[in-house]
This record gives C-alpha cells, structure tokens and sequence, in this order.
C-alpha cells in the first residue's frame, strides 16, 4: 500500500480527476440551470453522447479540436431542441421524453459509428494544452491543474459565472421563478416558455461540450456509450447541489477521482480487480444520495409542464 502515496499515483490520480470530471461538471452544470426553470432533463445522457459523437465527428474531418468542440454543442443543442418542443412547446412528459431521447441517441451514435469508423477506430492527436506560467512546475499539483486543456479552464470559469448569474442577476431570478412560481412569472409579463427552452437548450450546449471534451480530449476517440452514466451522475449532483454551482464542481471532482482511480491503482501496482474499482463512482453516488439526498431542495414546478391559464 505504500505505492498509494507515491507522487506518480498522486499525480495520475489528480490527473485522471480532472480529466473525468469536467464532461460531468459541464453536464452538471447545464443540468442545474434546466432544473431552475422546472425542466427535469433526463435526456441529459444522450445530448452527452451525441456531443460526444459530432464533436469527433468534426474534429476528425476537419482535424481542428475547436471545431470538434462546435459540432459537439451543435449535437447537443440539437437533441435539447427536440426535448424542448416535446415537453416545453407540447407538454409532454420530460421524463419519458428524456428517457426517450437517451435510448435514441444510444442507439443512433451506435449505428453511425458502425458504419464509418467500426474498422479503423481513428484516434484524434494529443490535444494542446495551456501551461499557467509559475505554477506548472510545482509538485504533483502542477502538470495536473494548471497545465490543462482550455477547455478545462472554461469549465471553472462556467461555474464563477453561473453562480453570479444566479445570485446578482435579474436573469437568475426570472429563471427560479420559472421553476418555483410560474404562473406568478406569467402574471408579472415574464415569459415563462421562452426561459424554459432557452434553459434546456443551455443544458444540451454544456452536456454537448461535456461530450465533445470526453471523446476529444478524454479518450482521442468515439466509442458507443462512452458517456456511462456520467449525464445521469450530473443530474444526481444538479439535484443534491442547491442550486449552487460550487457543488456541482465539488460533487464532479469526488466523481472524478472515483473514476479515475482504476487508472491510478494500477500505476501503483495494486492487484485490486478492476470489476471492484469500476463500481467505486457508482457506489459513491448512492452513499451520496443516501447521506444528502433528503436534504435536496428542488423547485416546486419542476418537471410539471406550463400551460397559460390552466389551473
């Protein structure tokens, strides 16, 4: 056990924390402003996966990682504006909607991938990275935080802003009163459709990245269901968060690093089987939700779809 204190399983774990966490914070994230609004997202997992998948896709014709990151948001949008018309436009249920589109999403990136790349399984090169200058170079720390894709930079920033906008913004209280008291939005001349679909395409932008990210930063590569949970670990940490951005950043990183830790152990040498390692992330998110989920507090017309003057 003394190789788990080594600096290379330190700094393999950190890495690999960082590097699972930012898909589900950037899902988490755009999961939490969906709920403010009273949409539960369930689709989430599959506007992650065909993000994942366009944003490959993009990236490998065009060998440009930031177009990747384009077609990831636009795959991602695009499946949040079929949830958005289903259940925001026609009011239909999200849940069954969102479950929909993730079996959907599952089953069409598999099929695409089959047929284009289920022979060769093209890789995309090392990404760029940027090194903040002076703190590279320290300990462990250094090439794991601050020498990281800029992606991975946004994400952090995307939290700063979004915890601001929800605090000290006129924005963030028309969005809370979309999910609390609709009807009183209504009444006050807010527009309570129009913020529920700019919401919900907001998550599908962010699970887009989140998807883009893990196939193109990640792994280098698409592989159908590569997500594995990770849109349905951001609605778990979206609901257990509060509302606070900060959470979901927290929760994201203790995830992380259960994920990651398949990797790190076997740099230490451990003889754990990986079939054990691999339900770490999943038995944190019921401990989790067993400690803290009677402590969520979520908007009272979330997942009740709107109707003007219905009652």
């Amino acid at each position: 056990m003394g190789g788990l204190l080594t600096e290379a399983f330190l700094s393999s774990l950190l890495t690999g924390a960082i590097v699972a966490a930012v898909p589900i914070l950037l899902a988490g994230l755009g999961e939490q402003m969906s709920e403010k609004a009273g949409v539960l997202n369930v689709g989430i997992e599959g506007m992650m996966l065909m993000g994942a998948y366009t944003g490959f896709l993009a990236a490998f014709q065009t060998s440009s990682l930031w177009l990747g990151f384009l077609g990831g948001i636009l795959g991602g949008l695009l499946t949040a504006l079929v949830m958005a018309i289903l259940c925001v436009r026609m009011g239909l249920n999200q849940i069954v909607i969102g479950i929909g589109l993730t079996l959907g999403a599952e089953g069409l990136t598999a099929l695409l991938h089959h047929f284009q790349f289920s022979r060769s399984y093209p890789r995309l090169p090392a990404p760029e990275r940027l090194d903040i200058p002076g703190l590279t170079d320290l300990p462990v720390i250094g090439p794991s935080l601050f020498a990281r894709h800029p992606i991975v930079y946004f994400a952090l920033l995307a939290v700063v802003v979004l915890a601001l906008l929800y605090r000290r913004t006129n924005l963030g209280m028309t969005l809370r009163a979309a999910g609390e008291r609709p009807a009183a939005l209504d009444v006050a001349g807010g527009n309570v459709v129009g913020i529920r679909l700019a919401a919900v395409l907001f998550t599908g932008a962010m699970a887009g990245l989140g998807g883009a990210y893990l196939a193109n930063i990640a792994a280098g590569l698409f592989i159908p269901f590569m997500t594995g949970g990770a849109g349905f670990i951001g609605i778990v940490l979206a609901m257990l968060a509060r509302g606070r951005p900060l959470w979901v950043l927290i929760g994201a990183l203790i995830f992380g690093a259960a994920l990651s830790l398949t990797t790190a152990l076997q740099v230490a040498g451990s003889t754990m089987p990986t079939e054990v390692i691999q339900m770490l992330p999943f038995a944190a998110v019921m401990l989790v939700l067993v400690l803290f989920g009677r402590r969520a507090k979520l908007p009272s017309a979330l997942a009740v779809s709107y109707e003007r003057g219905a009652r």
